[in-house]
């Protein structure tokens, strides 16, 4: 379960809880501005900001913000000494913004949640005092959610909109909501299975596509977002690329990859790769080039897919191409 996941499912119930976010960071801080991590009022947590002792002293002062319902700034210095005290392996200096979860506001954190999940640009703008909380959810249509904007706060949401981070001025945040990426996994075999597995566990969105019931279905993948049935050529009029998707081809043969990567090509994407040995690849490009597409469309296929880790397992080849799938995505 996501932080917004959780959020929403702690108000449903009539509990509570308090979000964290990391506003700013300088240095080799264990996660990245906008990382986010829930504590609900039973004392579980939802996501992370890093672990350690810094997620012990936020999960404290979420504790306190649930009581006062007071937002909280902690600025966290992780210098020499206690990064040697504490036997941590970064260093780096963090703020992070403490608020209630409000259920005035469910309807800001569910449309995040939707928003995350189908990979389109928003905004979430929390305007803060010492005794008031105010947010707002900015859609990529430009409809606002929750409280109405100022007009300065207008022009500050449109000059972030292309941020990669929260913007902290005084007195508000602004947070662009960022998505999870979305995997399209051509191919419901065993190897299929453990990517699906440990792609989700990273975060990815997977959705699983092949042309058999019997192997695509929800026992064998239950953690993907969907699974699809259809035929390898026609499944393309049903899935969406807006050039942030990850690929990863995966089917039983030649012929399928071939159908699948011909199809994949024409396509905006972020990441495709695809299985095999370097002697199946040769074929299947020089199947496509005889079709007409180009060698250097094709240099962009990572081919064979994943790192190369000596992986033979089918738990070990998963391993190795979500690794890559998380290498490009960082580097992105």
């Amino acid at each position: 379960m996501d932080v917004y996941e959780a959020v929403i499912d702690y108000l449903s119930r009539g509990r509570s809880g308090a979000i964290a976010t990391i506003v700013k960071k300088l240095g080799a801080a264990p996660r990245e501005e906008g990382a986010k991590m829930f504590v609900g009022d039973d004392g579980k947590i939802f996501g992370t900001i890093g672990g350690g002792c810094v997620e012990a002293e936020v999960w404290v002062a979420a504790k306190e913000v649930m009581k006062t319902q007071r937002v909280k700034t902690l600025a966290y210095r992780m210098d020499g000494r206690l990064v040697e005290d504490e036997g941590m392996i970064c260093g780096g200096n963090v703020d992070i913004f403490v608020e209630p979860a409000l259920p005035r506001y469910k309807n800001v954190y569910a449309g995040a949640r939707d928003l995350e999940k189908t990979g389109r640009d928003a905004l979430i703008i929390t305007r803060f005092s010492n005794d008031s909380i105010s947010k707002s959810l900015v859609g990529p249509d430009g409809l606002v959610s929750g409280d109405d904007l100022t007009e300065e706060l207008e022009e500050h949401a449109g000059s972030c909109l292309h941020e990669k981070g929260p913007v902290i001025g005084d007195g508000f945040i602004i947070e662009p909501v960022t998505s999870s990426p979305s995997l399209y996994l051509f191919g419901a075999g065993h190897v299929s299975q453990y990517v699906s597995r440990v792609a989700a566990m990273t975060d990815f969105e997977v959705t699983v596509i092949d042309d058999r019931e019997d192997f695509a279905n929800r026992e064998r993948f239950p953690e993907a977002r969907e699974v699809i049935v259809d035929d390898f050529h026609s499944v393309f009029e049903r899935l969406y690329f807006s050039g942030r998707e990850y690929v990863a081809i995966l089917t039983r043969g030649h012929k399928h990859d071939a159908l699948v990567l011909e199809e994949v090509i024409k396509r905006p994407t972020r990441y495709i790769g695809m299985i095999g040995s370097r002697r199946k690849t040769k074929l299947v490009y020089d199947h496509l080039k005889r079709k007409g597409v180009s060698a250097e469309a094709l240099e962009s296929v990572h081919a064979p897919i994943g790192l190369n880790i000596q992986a033979e397992t089918p738990q070990e080849i998963a391993v190795s191409i979500v690794a890559q799938l998380i290498e490009v995505k960082r580097k992105a």
